[in-house]
């Protein structure tokens, strides 16, 4: 099956061609950036800022336009800025493209699903009810915030278990976060930024939409109380976040990480290419998860999990860790892809 990338000069399109460069059944046939990068070859054009190299199949490729016109795949990935992607990703769906969209502009519309395979595979069923409701040919699908995205995953099997009353969320994110030229080197070296924008909101808002039930119709959002307070710190890739969790069941520290270590979703059962075997890793040590030691895990797909302990005011506490451009965003896009495919949704 042949799929694009639009956006793909930027870190997270970068991301995308590292996932999909050797794929077993996609088939990398376009890219696509802004016009200052149109017609020039992906080599010059990129300036490659992850530590891989670039693929040697894609130096040679002429960047097209972000046009669905001149574009000849039947998924495309996008990475674009929020505001284009607003006015450009609708277009492509209208064609009859598969847009899987790491931007936040769609995830929040009612008829649209935002994707973690391994927590809500049913909604894909909305992508029916988005293109009957907006008469398109294509569809879109989104990725979370990539701070919701490492969260949710360690989240799911406590909600399934035991029931969620309220969470609180301490993140401490990585730079990567914002780009590659989205927060200043002389303003984050030796320094904490207790702000960044809008990112609370979306901690807050868009778990509860993965973790809620689709109706054949709609998503009904979970019903439980969420705070966020978010950090950027000097760390370059890895989100690392402390999560406090008060449970409508009461449960004991050895059953939350058993039902953690023993999480699985669709995505294992079906074995599809880029699944982690152990989407969360527990570990015991007193001092992990670590950025630099465990955001690769499993190929940057696994969340690692660690410090699980009893809480004074809630029930318990912990503190996880996951890649923030490859779980957080291109390869959790890429497996919601696999799934769709492999389940014929499409």
């Amino acid at each position: 099956m042949k799929v694009a990338v639009l956006g793909a000069t930027g870190m997270v399109g970068q991301r995308f061609i590292e996932r999909l460069a050797n794929h077993p059944f996609f088939e990398l046939s376009d890219l696509a950036a802004s016009s200052k990068s149109a017609g020039k070859k992906y080599s010059e054009a990129a300036k490659w800022v992850l530590s891989s190299a670039m693929p040697e199949k894609v130096k040679g490729a002429v960047i097209k336009e972000v046009d669905p016109k001149k574009i000849k795949a039947e998924i495309v990935f996008s990475a674009l800025p929020s505001e284009i992607a607003r006015k450009v990703e609708p277009k492509f769906a209208r064609e009859g493209f598969i847009v899987a969209s790491n931007a936040s502009a769609y995830r929040m519309e009612k008829d649209v699903p935002i994707m973690v395979p391994e927590v809500n595979p049913e909604h894909l069923d909305l992508l029916e009810v988005q293109k009957e409701n907006r008469h398109w040919d294509g569809c879109i699908f989104t990725d979370p915030n990539c701070t919701i995205a490492v969260a949710i995953l360690s989240l799911k099997p406590i909600y399934d278990k035991f029931g969620i009353k309220s969470v609180f969320i301490a993140t401490m994110q990585a730079v990567s976060g914002a780009g590659y030229t989205g927060v200043p080197s002389m303003a984050i070296t030796e320094n904490i930024i207790p702000f960044i924008k809008n990112e609370e909101k979306k901690v807050e808002t868009e778990g509860l939409k993965i973790l809620g039930k689709f109706d054949g119709e709609k998503i009904l959002p979970a019903n439980f109380r969420v705070s966020a307070s978010c950090n950027r710190v000097p760390v370059i890739d890895g989100h690392t976040e402390s999560i406090f969790v008060e449970t409508k069941k009461k449960c004991g520290i050895e059953e939350v990480k058993k039902i953690m270590k023993n999480f699985g979703g669709l995505p294992q059962k079906l074995k599809l290419p880029t699944a982690p075997e152990n989407p969360i890793i527990v570990k015991e040590e007193e001092d992990r998860p670590q950025p630099r030691l465990d955001r690769y895990n499993q190929n940057g797909m696994a969340v690692t999990v660690g410090r699980i302990r009893e809480d004074p005011l809630l029930d318990f506490k912990y503190t996880v860790l996951g890649h923030n451009t490859i779980r957080g965003a291109a390869g959790n896009s890429v497996l919601s892809a696999e799934l769709l495919v492999k389940t014929k949704k499409i």
